[in-house]
């Protein structure tokens, strides 16, 4: 047997590689557009920059540190200058469409980062692969700003994987929808009318707000904001904002909401506040021609008749007062169980009727004398 040659005893020290086969190594040096690895291969591999991200301007030496593990796929085992060319991007690629592959089949939720808003949806990428989920798949409510989920990681399940065309498709819409059912499932089988509960007031229009319960909304109505009376709602509540609301009724999936607690009940404490022959203040609420209702307090209203304004004849309460006008007055009448007080401000009057002057004749001038003339 002849003996080998130190070049080939070298050779054969090194293991073999082959186009195509996965190899694992060391970091030895970055540059900025380059990786080098030592792959316990008689000649080191190269990953250009093209070959490790799609990134074209990336410094290498930002990413990569010198002794750094790395996996990467032989392109070729000699450049044609004695070097091994490597790929990390496409490894990557292949890992991450293995991985989209069993999740599509498996319907796993994955959560990814949001890497680009695109005007029809966002653009995220789970182990080197992209996945497009359409704008119409990204909430179960219209969504105007998608640049909100820039950045965010979000969970989405795979409705469409198709590599070969390029087409890999998520869905975040359908977990949504499903945890929502589950939440208004057991939202349902907690809550019964007369609880009180939290939630957050997620739209306000002019007939009520809707408030978010964590799994459904209720509809607080206009008329159960407040004991007193609420010309807006949009001046006194705001997307966002946390309330504490009673549960009034349930009737299938719609749930009626208030504020007006009873045990805040104003009239709970009017009979004392209103008692009869009371001098109280209020506010002029509202007017119609038979009276003007004057708000004592919020949810306490009174009745002031237009015959008890003035001792003086009054056509209509506008002749007089105003809206938001502060006026003094009498409890004339107090009904606690119909919720009626009735008010005089002509009880109070310090004046007493003024009463039309008579008519009177003119006074009649004494006639002038007549001079009596004599005759001579």
């Amino acid at each position: 047997m002849s003996e080998m040659s130190f070049d080939q005893m070298l050779d054969e020290s090194f293991k073999t590689i082959h186009n195509g086969e996965v190899v694992e190594g060391t970091v030895i040096d970055v540059k900025e557009d380059e990786i080098i690895l030592n792959i316990g291969y008689k000649a080191d591999g190269i990953i250009t920059r093209s070959e490790y991200t799609n990134e074209s301007n990336v410094d290498l030496r930002n990413l990569v540190q010198v002794n750094d593990k790395m996996e990467a796929k032989v392109l070729k085992v000699n450049d044609g200058d004695g070097q091994v060319v490597l790929t990390y991007k496409r490894l990557a690629a292949e890992k991450g469409n293995k991985r989209l592959e069993e999740a599509f089949n498996s319907q796993e939720v994955l959560t990814a980062p949001v890497v680009q808003v695109l005007t029809g949806g966002l653009s995220v990428v789970v182990e080197g692969t992209r996945v497009f989920i359409p704008a119409s798949l990204v909430s179960d409510t219209y969504e105007k700003n998608l640049e909100k989920y820039a950045g965010q990681e979000i969970e989405f399940i795979i409705t469409e994987f198709n590599p070969r065309r390029r087409r890999i498709i998520g869905d975040r819409k359908q977990i949504l929808v499903a945890r929502k059912e589950q939440m208004q499932k057991e939202l349902f089988e907690r809550i019964q009318p007369g609880d009180v509960v939290d939630g957050v007031v997620k739209n306000v229009t002019d007939f009520g707000a809707f408030v978010d319960l964590g799994g459904a909304d209720g509809l607080l109505h206009i008329s159960e904001m407040s004991w007193g009376h609420v010309e807006n709602p949009k001046k006194v509540f705001k997307v966002g904002q946390k309330l504490t609301v009673l549960i009034k009724d349930i009737n299938g999936s719609k749930i009626a909401l208030s504020l007006k607690f009873a045990d805040q009940n104003p009239w709970l404490t009017a009979g004392e506040k209103y008692a009869r022959d009371t001098i109280v203040e209020g506010r002029v609420a509202r007017m119609t021609d038979f009276g003007a209702f004057i708000e004592l307090e919020p949810g306490v209203d009174a009745l002031l008749h237009v015959s008890q304004i003035s001792h003086n004849h009054v056509n209509k309460p506008s002749d007089i007062l105003k809206v938001g006008q502060m006026i003094e007055a009498k409890v004339v009448d107090f009904n606690g169980e119909d919720h009626k007080i009735s008010l005089s401000m002509k009880a109070i009057e310090n004046q007493a009727p003024v009463q039309a002057p008579a008519e009177e004749e003119a006074p009649v001038e004494d006639e002038a004398p007549v001079a009596e003339t004599s005759e001579e």
